[in-house]
């Protein structure tokens, strides 16, 4: 109950979020969102791989992404344009940012995670909780997708010459990306 009250406040936000910066660039930024709860399974998974006792307690300090929420937005730089959106709430607290746009995986993996902590209010009680946002572009999205999907999911036994082959299309993502960006740019002057 706390973790869906939780998505509900943080895909609330970002449509807020979503409906100022769209007025003031004059185009939609967050083209879709949307939230998730880690399954039990696989905290226990996590947990174990990290080497942690598999307790409700040890979940609540080790694991920052029970709670997940995700922002997919049309261009690169609108991701920094939410977070710093995000940053200004006063009742969103940043743990920690993690910027694989900047710093990509070994994979190839690009996003922007923000570890956040946030109220909920239960039974009377303020309770501050954390959760992962993930901002991505369409494309990172898709590609990320695919990953997950073919190797993080499957373990397969190809998995390296697929991991390789994954990586050069994260590549292009990038390229991909950037031209969007440089593209919307020369639209704008014109």
């Amino acid at each position: 109950m706390k973790s869906r009250c939780i998505i509900s406040m943080l895909l609330a936000k970002l449509d807020i979020i979503n409906a100022e910066l769209s007025m003031k660039y004059d185009r939609n930024i967050i083209v879709q969102t949307s939230g998730r709860i880690k399954t039990p399974e696989s905290i226990r998974a996590k947990l174990r791989k990290k080497g942690y006792e598999e307790t409700y307690e040890m979940a609540q300090e080790k694991i920052n992404d029970i709670v997940g929420v995700r922002a997919v937005c049309s261009f690169m730089d609108d991701l920094y344009l939410v977070a710093k959106a995000l940053e200004q709430h006063r009742d969103v607290r940043t743990v920690k940012v993690k910027d694989y746009l900047q710093e990509p995986k070994r994979s190839g993996y690009r996003s922007l995670h923000l570890i956040v902590e946030v109220p909920i209010y239960f039974q009377g009680e303020e309770l501050w909780r954390r959760a992962e946002i993930q901002l991505r572009t369409a494309a990172m999205d898709f590609w990320a997708g695919l990953d997950h999907q073919l190797i993080y999911k499957r373990g397969l036994k190809e998995a390296k010459l697929i991991g390789q082959e994954l990586y050069e299309y994260a590549q292009i993502v990038e390229e991909l990306d950037r031209k969007m960006v440089e593209l919307r740019d020369r639209i704008a002057a014109i």
